[in-house]
């Protein structure tokens, strides 16, 4: 469909969605029930900021309680993607990546898309 100016829209981000994935009963140090580490306009600002996030960074920037080894199914179109996020995170994190505030980097070794990094997207300059 065409706009009223002339102009054809651009694509639309795909769709992103975080499977279900149960909150632990307990955190370690006594910290029983939700916790909330961070908000998502926080990520995106975080993000924004540098040119590549780590996966690790964004947990030890907002002390992110969870496991080393924490991982969150992400939808993405027709592929899930692994983000080393507690669930919660996990759902802010797609909640950027379905707007196209942020990209991401996969390491494909060993065979499973885990996301390992985050980058700011630079809006394209329009004429």
């Amino acid at each position: 469909m065409h706009g009223g100016n002339g102009t054809q829209p651009g694509p639309m981000p795909p769709t992103v969605a975080v499977a279900p994935v149960p909150e632990p009963a307990a955190q370690p140090g006594g910290f029983d029930g939700p916790r909330s580490t961070c908000t998502t306009a926080q990520l995106r600002r975080f993000i924004k900021s540098r040119p590549w996030v780590p996966m690790h960074e964004l947990r030890r920037r907002f002390g992110i309680w969870g496991a080393d080894d924490d991982v969150s199914p992400i939808r993405v179109g027709d592929t899930t993607l692994y983000i080393g996020l507690p669930a919660m995170e996990s759902r802010m994190m797609a909640e950027l990546l379905s707007g196209g505030d942020v990209g991401y980097e996969l390491s494909l070794d060993p065979g499973a898309p885990i996301v390992v990094g985050v980058y700011p997207m630079r809006p394209v300059p329009r004429s």
